[in-house]
């Protein structure tokens, strides 16, 4: 007996010890069939046993298995997939989507997640909805992408500032805009444009080479980014290069742009006919004889001869259409040329741009150059390092702000029996030695080939980092980065314009600035899964120095048109220089929790310190929690095949704003001269060591819902934002020695809804998808204290409790009265009874201003339908706003004015007050007399619009074809960009910012701006 146990416990031990010892590594990577992105948190298992790992947050795995095991990748939202292991140490695993849109990978700042087990808001807009967009910057392709996010390009002005809104507008005077992150890096983003309307500095990222913008909209999203996210957070990642064979891929574009629309003004005839009228009118109100060598219409007969320079009624009498001179050919071209791979310790992807676009506006382009190189590089299982690095250089040929009169699209106010060039020198009307009192305003033809406005950047962002695992689950990132930005602004005008503030002989202007931004992040990331519990902790410290130093010369005068430096000036007539600084040195940290894979729980806190507040209050606490329910993982829906996947949840989070300017909490001198020539200094700001950010406190609700096995499937979320703190400048008493003091004063909330719809409404050989996001917003200002905050044209737009930020509030126009011709105002004034007297004058004095409308939108909604049968594929988008007004005053002062000046008018004042015409809302034509020109209601019309944003027709030869001649994707494609605009708006865009005077206050003004471009475009792209 002893002997057969003994052999036995020997034959076990042999046993054991060959199970043992037949143990085998196996390490592999989990990846989405979709694009290929590394999962991480994915289960791996032994089949029939417990034994098992999980991915890391780059989806890779390590587990001891004995021979000829199973391996069985799961994941919540993807089809489970099994693999025998034989005799190989690497298994990797593609897992195939199971609920839709639930399997990507997320960007949350300093991390990610997938997007299953968000409890924040978060949008990501991919690269392939934004592939082959003919666009100058990335903003514009993500315009009606995204729910609860308005994008207003403003004018059609290249590389001209773009508003974007997350959720409304959160502050009276500081900045509206979202903070930019641009792979980790706070990026510069302010205008850094000395006149002439905003430039916007994002125009130095080439959109083609943007793998994914995440857009943080909820606290709880971007908490993480504290005192820098009450406007929202935009975060961009860039491609990187996959193992495995090196790919190449190269794309060109050409195309052709043109107004989308040309405001049709008088021609000569009517321009003539409507004036004579206009004369007698006034003649006849003054009492003059028409043959009176005095009267008004003695002047507009002289003024016609005049203007047409002696050939009024002549075969050769000019009939100039202006409006249209005002534009011009717009071709553009565009190259790409980008590399990406690299091995299993290596990988890389280093791109090339080229793109040169003229603009629709007359002396307006744009070009630029970019390149890129991301590299990656596992030096250990333990360490990875790599960097991000792109340069660009661009050149903005610009043209004067809106509010210029050399502004081209001005042009449209000379009279049409004006010919464009003068006949006896060949050259534009009004150039010397030609009569430069004709035409009677300025010809901004004349500075093509006589002056330049022209605005060179060069750009460098690049960062370094390494990442080091120190157990399992935990690892270390260290980053640091660079924005270097260098703008040098050269304007000259020569002796022929007359644009040359004050220098009969030439005007030169150069001005140099550069912006140093640098930025560090050290921070731990634990991520691991415990049972059915699963943790993601992220804990570190970030530093920002930002520093703009700027240097400007200006010159009069030159010995002749050829000279164009200052240098040749013969009067150095100014110079100046500046500096100025700014940090922020923060503390972070952030925890989510996941039990059971259906109840989920997002913590975290930021502290940041910045130079910009006051010594007493210079650091701030921003916190958020947030929570989530995937509901279709209990029991009681689990079952039900019409729910795919329904998830509730909750956040509510404080955030902050800090783009004030660098010193507002500083007691502040300026130098200059004292006494004569000597040099003195002066107090000019008064000190505030208790100020302190504006901050904002948001709560969502939101459902995220999947049905018929996610073939349905979107979002609905409501908010709240309350902002309050806001930074104003103030009255002080005058015993300070000062008039204002920036204080924190005053609150203001944003409301809304958001609504996302995608739907496969078709599968098969032929897809049909279609994806609809819409969202509404209501603004309004709770507390300013008893202050009223005005701005814009003749101060039409203000700030006052109770109210929408930016509300038109002027006088209400009436109409016209019928028995006269005479413009009719509300009064609009209080009776004795509280009661608001609704007559009518025709006094504009008598009438009081009242609240007109809004210039932010009601709702704004966008639609993706795209259709696609074997390699064909088309996209068809539009977007639409809605509810807001738009404020034409600055041109219909002039030019919708029924003859008030001898601008042009636009052709809907034909329709004035005639005795044979009493029934119209245009007043009786008066040249030189104020009817109805005045600011008031008049002017403010609806602005709605919806818009064709985009159509891409584009084919993919067949792999069948291409692959003969060594090609993996050969893509065709035509796309057209603002094809059609359906609005009631009466001036030339609805999607309109005058851009010398736009402000947070200053909304939907419209003054002589350039329209939208439609752009037609094909392109080709080959990968080998």
């Amino acid at each position: 007996m002893n002997k057969l146990l003994r052999v036995s416990l020997a034959c076990l031990f042999l046993f054991v010890s060959f199970w043992g010892n037949a143990q085998t590594v196996v390490t592999g990577k989990v990846t989405s069939s979709e694009d290929g992105s590394p999962l991480p948190g994915v289960s791996i298992t032994i089949k029939g046993t417990t034994k098992g790992t999980s991915t890391d947050e780059k989806g890779a795995y390590k587990l001891s298995v004995p021979a000829n095991s199973t391996l069985q990748a799961s994941f919540i939202g993807f089809t489970d997939a099994e693999q025998v292991v034989g005799n190989r140490s690497v298994v990797d695993f593609t897992l195939t989507s199971d609920v839709k849109s639930l399997n990507e990978v997320v960007v949350t700042g300093y991390g990610s997640q997938i997007k299953r087990d968000l409890t924040g808001n978060i949008v990501k807009i991919k690269s392939s909805e934004i592939q082959d967009m003919p666009v100058t910057t990335f903003e514009q392709s993500i315009q009606g992408k995204a729910a609860g996010v308005q994008i207003n390009q403003g004018t059609g002005k290249l590389a001209q500032g773009i508003q974007v809104r997350v959720r409304g507008q959160s502050s009276v005077s500081a900045s509206n805009e979202p903070l930019y992150v641009l792979d980790g890096i706070p990026l510069t983003q302010g205008d850094l444009s000395s006149n002439g309307g905003d430039t916007n500095p994002l125009v130095d990222i080439n959109p083609q080479d943007i793998e994914s913008i995440e857009i943080l909209k909820d606290a709880s999203a971007g908490a993480i980014y504290g005192a820098r996210a009450a406007n929202g957070v935009v975060l961009i990642t860039t491609k990187r290069g996959k193992s495995g064979t090196t790919k190449i891929t190269f794309g060109m574009q050409y195309g052709k742009s043109k107004p989308t629309n040309i405001l049709k003004f008088l021609n000569t005839k009517q321009y003539m006919d409507f004036y004579r009228i206009a004369a007698a009118n006034s003649d006849a109100i003054d009492g003059y004889d028409a043959k009176d060598p005095d009267s008004y219409t003695a002047y507009m007969e002289s003024f016609f001869e005049t203007q047409s320079l002696g050939t009024l009624g002549t075969a050769n009498q000019a009939d100039t259409d202006w409006g249209s001179l005002a534009f011009q050919d717009a071709p553009s071209k565009q190259y790409d040329l980008n590399l990406s791979g690299g091995s299993d310790k290596t990988t890389f992807f280093i791109s090339g741009q080229l793109l040169d676009q003229t603009g629709i506006l007359l002396g307006n382009a744009f070009s630029r150059y970019t390149g890129r190189m991301n590299l990656n590089h596992k030096v250990s299982e333990r360490l990875n390092i790599g960097m991000n690095m792109s340069i660009a250089r661009s050149l903005n040929e610009r043209v004067s702000g809106d509010r210029q009169f050399d502004n081209p699209l001005q042009l449209v106010a000379l009279p049409p029996m004006t010919p464009a060039t003068d006949p006896t020198t060949g050259l534009p009307v009004g150039t010397p030695p030609g009569d430069i009192s004709i035409p009677v305003y300025y010809n901004g033809m004349i500075n093509i080939g006589n002056a330049y406005y022209n605005t060179t950047v060069h750009r460098n962002i690049s960062s370094v980092y390494g990442e080091y695992t120190l157990l399992k689950g935990l690892r270390f990132r260290t980053e640091f980065a660079l924005d270097l930005l260098n703008q040098q602004e050269e304007q000259y005008y020569n002796s022929k314009t007359q644009r040359n503030f004050g220098a009969p002989l030439g005007y030169g202007f150069n001005r140099f600035v550069r912006v140093e931004n640098y930025n560090t992040n050290n921070y731990f990331v634990y991520d691991n899964v415990f049972g059915k519990h699963g943790i993601n902790a992220t804990a570190g410290l970030s530093y920002q120095n930002s520093q703009t130093k700027t240097s400007s010369a200006e010159g009069k005068d030159f010995p002749s048109d050829a000279y164009r430096m200052i240098a040749s000036a013969a009067r150095k007539t100014d110079a100046s220089s500046s500096q100025s600084d700014y940090r922020f040195a923060s503390y972070f940290t952030r925890l989510n929790y996941k039990f059971n894979d259906k109840y989920l729980l997002g913590l975290s806190a930021r502290v940041d310190g910045s130079s910009r507040f006051g010594a007493d209050n210079r650091y701030g606490f921003f916190p958020a929690v947030s929570a989530g329910w995937v509901l279709s993982e209990e029991s009681f829906l689990k079952n039900i095949e019409l729910i795919s996947f329904l998830k509730l949840r909750a956040s509510w989070g404080k955030t902050g704003n800090a783009e004030i300017g660098n010193f507002p909490q500083l007691g502040l001198f300026t130098g200059d001269a004292g006494y004569g020539t000597l040099p003195g200094q002066r107090p000019s700001q008064l000190a505030n060591p208790s100020l302190g950010w504006e901050s904002t406190q948001q709560i969502d609700i939101g459902l995220d819902f999947g049905i018929l096995k996610n073939r349905i499937n979107g979002e609905i979320d409501y908010y709240e934002k309350n902002t309050t703190g806001l930074l104003l400048n103030v009255n002080v008493p005058g015993t300070t020695g000062f008039a204002t003091q920036v204080k924190n004063v005053g609150a203001l909330t944003n409301k809304g809804f958001e609504f996302v719809l995608n739907t496969d409404n078709l599968v098969g050989q032929f897809k049909w998808k279609t994806s609809l996001n819409a969202s509404t917003n209501k603004n309004k200002i709770t507390d300013l204290q008893g202050q009223v905050i005005e701005g814009g044209l003749a101060n039409m737009s203000r700030a006052v409790e109770g109210q929408p930020l930016g509300t038109f509030f002027t006088v209400e126009y009436a109409g016209v009265d019928p028995a006269n011709g005479d413009a009719l105002f509300y009064k609009n004034t209080k009776n004795a009874d509280g009661s608001i007297d609704r007559s009518t004058t025709k006094t504009y004095s008598q009438a009081q201003r009242t609240v007109i409308g809004s210039p932010l939108p009601k709702w704004v909604a966008g639609v993706t339908n795209t259709f696609s049968y074997k390699g064909f594929e088309l996209s068809v988008f539009l977007n639409g706003v809605f509810g807001n007004k738009l404020n034409f005053y600055g041109v219909g002062r002039f030019s919708s004015a029924n003859g008030r000046f001898e601008d042009n008018q636009t052709v809907n004042q034909l329709a004035a007050w005639t005795p044979q015409n009493t029934n119209t809302n245009v007043p009786q034509a008066r040249l030189f007399f104020n009817n109805g020109a005045q600011a008031s209601s008049r002017f403010i019309e609806d602005g709605s619009f919806v818009r064709l944003r985009n159509v891409t027709f584009a084919y993919n030869l067949p792999k069948s074809l291409i692959s003969k001649i060594k090609l993996s994707n050969v893509r065709l494609y035509v796309t057209g960009q603002n094809l059609l605009t359906f609005t009631k708006y009466s001036g030339w865009d609805p999607e309109v910012n005058a851009d010398d005077v736009v402000s947070n206050i200053a909304l939907g003004y419209d003054f002589y701006t350039t329209p939208q471009a439609k752009t037609f475009m094909g392109g080709l792209n080959i990968s080998f």
